[in-house]
């Protein structure tokens, strides 16, 4: 793996922003994974898994929430390239250990830039929703953990997150 350089891509030369030129950059499948937690009590998460929400059901609004905030990252994050991309999978388990809600997300592109804001976008769209679905019954729920667990494809090759 290519050593990485403390230059940051996103700034000319002058420290002005810019979106970075990818269009040197070789084609190639590229996968990014990301994890976040809602932490709530358990009262909370009773209601979560029963479906019994005033606002319906917590889990499948916040996967296809998740789903739809990564297809529009671009429209977010001002720097981020459109990318068309081939998979978005959206995981949310229940955890009593938290207690919470456990959110994993998983995109996938074949194209010349990663997908790491995506998934990460994914995840901290998904995690908002589950508060704003059951902000009713409890406001002080927690959105904890978010960041990248692991990034395959590209120029700097496989990135897996240690202590996750």
């Amino acid at each position: 793996m290519k050593p990485r350089t403390n230059r940051l891509s996103h700034l000319s030369g002058r420290g002005a922003a810019r979106m970075v030129d990818v269009s040197a950059k070789a084609v190639t499948e590229r996968v990014a994974v990301a994890e976040g937690r809602v932490l709530m009590r358990r009262e909370t998460l009773a209601i979560v898994r029963s479906g019994d929400a005033k606002k319906g059901d917590v889990l499948g609004t916040a996967r296809i929430a998740g789903i739809m905030a990564a297809k529009r990252t671009h429209e977010l994050i001002p720097l981020c390239h459109p990318l068309p991309l081939a998979q978005v999978e959206v995981d949310l388990v229940p955890d009593a250990k938290l207690p919470g809600v456990r959110v994993t997300a998983r995109v996938k592109v074949t194209g010349k830039t990663g997908v790491e804001m995506e998934a990460l976008t994914a995840v901290s769209v998904a995690c908002l929703t589950i508060y704003d679905m059951v902000k009713a019954v409890e406001r002080g729920m927690r959105i904890e953990g978010i960041g990248l667990l692991e990034k395959r494809g590209g120029k700097s090759g496989h990135f897996h997150a240690e202590g996750w």
